[in-house]
């Protein structure tokens, strides 16, 4: 059996904050074997409340953690957090730094205190004139351009999931491995900054670059300029959606033979890939037809065996019933107080397997009678710290 993958195990992380980017740094670092402590105000994180489309996201991103309800609107509250992180190895927030300032934890009075604690901030935005300013994803990927290059031109549309919170959690964790690997040598912790909008200009520094070698602004995906044949969506017989490409001479030819179109191999007109490219207005509607002709359970082994790029256009739900994303290890099972949901783990392997498992969501300060309990707090004194006993009046 293939020993259990935490390099992180012993790393102690303080998390205090809300929605997706903070959380999910923590989330990525849990995975990797570190102790998370989730610090939430009395009544819980906000995001546990949320519903619709946010409904999942404070069990998706806070599995595997310690949650702990601290009230650092007191003095008490504000002792006991800092005697939490005088524990911990890395301090992750996503408040504003006023905020933080008010409850004496921002990175300037902890590194003071706690020379080796590293210091990891989800902002918006990194520093300079942008930064104090309120930030979510959509905002950033309307300010850098991602928003329009993802829908037709006058109509620009946000990325259909969390994408740009999730990968700057990931750079914050990212961030923390390599601070905590230096701290072995260095002795001393970090000051991380991770920007949302910085983040997102990474997602679109492609079209950036293109403009800065061609020097024209390049349009919107949905009117994309086509570097390839094939690179559509069509519909079978029964009128489902697929997706089918041939990028590659090969795959070109490929497609040809495999939809009955060998006449196209023959042309004379058709002989390089630019020629296939400034051919499409009339090639792929005869490419349209021989699919609209077959069924998709027929022709993705077909395809599947000729080694082209296809798939079904699939809903988010549909992965509950994926073959690859239902086998053995591809999904972990999380408690969520009287329920359950599965939900995919981190996108790697080690020595051949997944990590296994984020773990179960916490309830509201299930954990505060052991942590607090450990730092010296007697019962009475963690029902006033926390919270509780004000709530509870």
């Amino acid at each position: 059996m293939t020993e259990k993958f935490q390099p992180l195990a012993g790393i102690r992380v303080v998390e205090m904050s809300h929605m997706i980017m903070g959380p999910s740094c923590g989330m990525f670092l849990g995975y990797l074997g570190a102790e998370v402590i989730k610090v939430e105000p009395p009544r819980g994180d906000k995001t546990r409340h949320l519903t619709g489309m946010g409904k999942p996201m404070f069990p998706l991103f806070n599995r595997g953690k310690r949650s702990v309800t601290i009230d650092v609107r007191t003095e008490a509250g504000r002792a006991a957090l800092e005697r939490l992180l005088a524990t911990a190895d890395v301090f992750v927030e996503n408040f504003r730094d006023s905020a933080l300032v008010k409850a004496g934890v921002d990175a300037e009075t902890l590194r003071a205190k706690f020379p080796r604690l590293i210091f990891a901030a989800c902002k918006g935005f990194l520093s300079g004139p942008y930064q104090d300013r309120t930030a979510l994803d959509e905002v950033v990927q309307m300010m850098s351009g991602l928003a329009y290059m993802t829908g037709p031109t006058g109509r620009p549309l946000r990325v259909g999931s969390s994408a740009n919170d999730i990968m700057g959690g990931l750079f914050a964790a990212f961030s923390v491995v390599a601070a905590l690997l230096e701290r072995r040598e260095a002795g001393h912790g970090r000051e991380i900054r991770v920007g949302l909008f910085e983040n997102c200009l990474l997602l679109v520094a492609q079209h950036m670059v293109q403009f800065e070698l061609e020097g024209r602004n390049p349009p919107p995906m949905p009117e994309r300029e086509f570097s390839w044949p094939v690179y559509d969506i069509f519909e079978d017989r029964d009128g489902r959606q697929i997706f089918v490409g041939a990028v590659t001479e090969g795959q070109w030819a490929t497609i040809c033979r495999l939809l009955g179109l060998d006449r196209l191999l023959d042309d004379p007109a058709l002989q390089t890939r630019m020629a296939q490219i400034e051919a499409r207005a009339w090639t792929i509607p005869l490419v349209a037809e021989k699919i609209a002709a077959r069924r998709f359970d027929d022709l993705a082994p077909e395809f599947e065996a000729a080694g082209l790029p296809f798939s079904p256009v699939a809903k988010p739900s549909d992965m509950y019933e994926d073959a690859h994303v239902m086998r053995p290890g591809g999904l972990a099972s999380s408690g969520y107080g009287d329920m359950t949901f599965r939900a995919p783990g981190l996108p790697f392997e080690i020595d051949g397997a997944m990590i296994a498992g984020g773990g179960d969501v916490p309830a509201i300060g299930q954990d505060n009678a052991r942590i607090l309990g450990e730092l010296g707090f007697d019962a009475d004194e963690i029902l006033t710290l926390s919270g509780a006993r004000s709530e509870a009046a």
